[in-house]
């Protein structure tokens, strides 16, 4: 017998669609169709059995402009261009909190460009969902720890947000 016990987590995610422009309208309605708080509650749930991920945490997740995300990156990573996705942790490094500790902990800010997530989504030819979805994972491993550094390191860290995808049983990857 198979007995499959359903862990809970109290996640509160933040979404905050914070783009400039004017986005199609077929884009749009893939933004505001999505389950932002669900997906990362799957995720956190499925991450609980390999990392130490708390029961209790929030995070935010802000949507932009590549002009906005390159101000983003200049100032925090000096680094003077857009990219895909940048993810500030709030815990670098391992606080051991009490037992009796009853706030939510913060885990940190993702932050997407919806500019370079619809030309990637272009360029590897699936949905913006699809792509969102790939920002959004890889943006969340930021925040419990994860790195890539090397290689190596990479793809371990693709291969566990394809699982994470995956996971989610919502759409095909093909």
């Amino acid at each position: 017998m198979n007995l499959a016990v359903r862990q809970s987590i109290n996640a509160d995610i933040y979404v905050e669609n914070d783009y400039e422009q004017t986005l199609a309208s077929e884009y749009l309605a893939q933004i505001e169709s999505l389950d932002w708080t669900g997906w990362f509650q799957n995720w956190l749930i499925y991450l609980r059995r390999i990392t130490d991920v708390p029961h209790d945490c929030e995070l935010s997740l802000k949507l932009t402009s590549d002009r906005q995300i390159q101000e983003y990156n200049r100032q925090y990573r000096h680094l003077d261009k857009p990219t895909d996705v940048l993810a500030f942790a709030a815990l670098e490094s391992e606080i051991a909190l009490p037992a009796e500790f009853a706030e939510p902990i913060y885990l940190g800010d993702i932050i997407i460009s919806l500019d370079t997530a619809i030309f990637q989504a272009i360029e590897q030819k699936h949905s913006l969902t699809v792509e969102l979805a790939w920002l959004s994972t890889h943006g969340l491993l930021h925040l419990l720890g994860w790195d890539h550094p090397d290689d190596k390191s990479l793809a371990q860290m693709l291969a566990q947000q394809l699982e994470l995808i995956q996971h989610l049983n919502t759409f095909d990857l093909n």
